[in-house]
């Protein structure tokens, strides 16, 4: 018997997936934003580190702040307001 994954990657086949040509340049990785500026979260599959929770993929917000090399943005989930940290490879500027 086998188990079913739970884990943080679960369930993300064709989410985290990618045509074949497509490449993440360096440019992506290094991007700088402003405080105060709206970026969507799309994550990078090629990407493991700095990655938000599946659950926040396809989601805009407004960036709040940087801790480290990361951004944080605050997004709406729901009734709720949310922080996501995330490296700017899985943001893009709206």
């Amino acid at each position: 018997m086998t188990h079913k994954a739970t884990g943080p990657q679960a369930k993300t086949r064709s989410l985290f997936s990618r045509k074949n040509r497509e490449r993440t340049s360096v440019n992506k990785m290094i991007e700088e934003f402003k405080i105060g500026s709206k970026v969507l979260i799309k994550i990078d599959p090629s990407i493991q580190k700095g990655r938000p929770f599946r659950r926040f993929y396809g989601k805009s917000g407004v960036v709040t702040g940087r801790r480290g090399n990361s951004y944080i943005v605050k997004i709406k989930d729901g009734d709720k307001e949310k922080e996501v940290i995330s490296l700017p490879a899985h943001l893009r500027s709206i």
